[in-house]
């Protein structure tokens, strides 16, 4: 990442960028962990950007956050325990905790200053989540959480940074990590993860790898992938479980949107889900012909 003046430069492939107007920087450092930049744009608003890479903005993370909360959550009749893996800005937590049926919302991210951060300067992606008496916000590692806790779970949500080589996530891809997080789900429980781009030029950096991964240990896999204009490309979600999807989800999300949340969505919605979970050839290809497991002693990085 670059501030030059008063833009913006995220490099998105090695050999293209993408270059932002910045109005402000609320934000600038470096914390345990990551580098941290809090920015504002006109096209954008404000964003979340760690290590050079943008996370969310304020224009279009509820594309984001709903589709990856909102689908999974539906395929478990009454979810009420919820486990969060990152999402240090508040909106996945935000949208877990639209649910009526949740009791308990368990967020693990491991950096406190980026969640103080995000509580101080992206308000509207959080909306007061963090202050919700469901919340149990905790700040350490989600691998050893997840293998040294009693508790279980009926959804787990994984809105992990991205796969990246040295990054604090590097090994919350795994077969092994992904073994613990099931290890830790009730009977008929749901697990989603952000699965990385999955556009043309990019899908089988991480996408097909995670969904693979994901298909050794759970008896139904399925992916999604939406379009997020701050990433640049199309972006995807997989959802595991051992117990069977429903085969026209699409003709009941509406109706189940209407019992379950407490609020309107802006994305998600019965067209949306049917929208979402028809990928394209090249993607069912890549899904069909990938044969990458990812494991602790060979991981698969994205670029």
């Amino acid at each position: 990442m670059v501030l030059s003046g008063d833009w913006f430069t995220e490099e998105i492939y090695p050999d293209l960028s993408m270059m932002l107007k910045v109005r402000k920087v609320y934000y600038s450092g470096q914390t345990a962990y990551q580098k941290v930049e809090v920015l504002d744009s006109e096209l954008f608003g404000r964003s979340l950007v760690l290590d050079g890479k943008t996370q969310s903005t304020e224009r279009d993370e509820h594309i984001y956050h709903e589709s990856l909360v909102h689908p999974a959550m539906l395929c478990h009749p009454e979810p009420k325990q919820v486990f969060i893996g990152g999402g240090g800005e508040g909106g996945t937590l935000r949208e877990v905790l639209a649910h009526s049926s949740v009791e308990r919302a368990t967020m693990i991210d491991l950096d406190p200053e980026v969640v103080e951060l995000c509580r101080k300067y992206l308000p509207n992606h959080h909306q007061g989540s963090f202050d919700d008496s469901r919340t149990h916000l905790l700040h350490e590692d989600a691998r050893g959480y997840l293998e040294n806790t009693s508790d279980f779970y009926d959804a787990i949500v994984l809105d992990l940074v991205d796969p990246l080589e040295g990054g604090t996530a590097a090994l919350l891809y795994t077969q092994e990590f992904y073994s613990a997080a099931k290890s830790r789900l009730n009977p008929g429980g749901v697990l989603v993860t952000q699965s990385g781009p999955a556009g043309l030029l990019s899908y089988k950096e991480c996408f097909t790898t995670i969904f693979n991964t994901l298909s050794t240990l759970f008896t139904h896999t399925t992916a999604a992938q939406v379009h997020v204009p701050a990433f640049q490309t199309l972006w995807s979600f997989t959802i595991a479980s051992d117990i069977p999807f429903a085969e026209n989800p699409e003709e009941q999300v509406d109706t189940e949107l209407a019992r379950r949340l407490s609020k309107s969505l802006k994305y998600y919605d019965g067209v949306s889900h049917r929208n979402m979970f028809s990928l394209t050839k090249f993607q069912r290809d890549g899904l069909a012909s990938e044969d990458r497991i990812n494991r602790d002693d060979d991981p698969v990085f994205m670029f």
